[in-house]
């Protein structure tokens, strides 16, 4: 098993299984410490180039994913893969789609889907999942 995030680091949120992912805003820096292993980036528009894996779900600030099939395939995979490696998911402010995408994992995980705002927003950031649209999506991933 490969070292995980800090679960003591700004933006890593613990879902119920234990495992660690990072959220986190593109328009601020890196935040120091280990690199990702896999980064999802929620954006509409194709995110610089990383020297670590990465996925580009391509989904418009304040909205929801333009492919929702590909976006749950995403996040099926960022889930799965968190139980061993370093799994980030971004978008530009690091809020509404990331803390959509962040409580779709937690649903994944075992939360239930009408406790799964408050769940991340509490752990995450207060201001996660933005729009009502976003927290619709929430409620019905699975």
């Amino acid at each position: 098993m490969t070292e995980g995030w800090d679960p003591a680091a700004a933006g890593v949120l613990e879902l119920p299984s234990g495992r660690l992912v990072r959220g986190r805003g593109l328009s601020r820096p890196l935040p120091p410490g280990q690199l990702p292993q896999l980064g999802f980036y929620l954006t509409g528009r194709r995110p610089a180039t990383v020297e670590w894996e990465s996925r580009w779900v391509r989904w418009p600030d304040f909205r929801l994913p333009a492919d929702r099939a590909a976006a749950t395939e995403a996040l099926r995979e960022a889930w799965a893969r968190s139980a061993t490696e370093r799994v980030e998911l971004a978008c530009d402010g690091g809020r509404g789609r990331t803390g959509t995408a962040l409580a779709c994992l937690a649903v994944l995980d075992g939360v239930p889907p009408e406790e799964v705002v408050g769940y991340v927003r509490e752990r995450y950031d207060r201001c996660a999942v933005e729009t009502p649209w976003q927290r619709r999506f929430v409620r019905r991933f699975g």
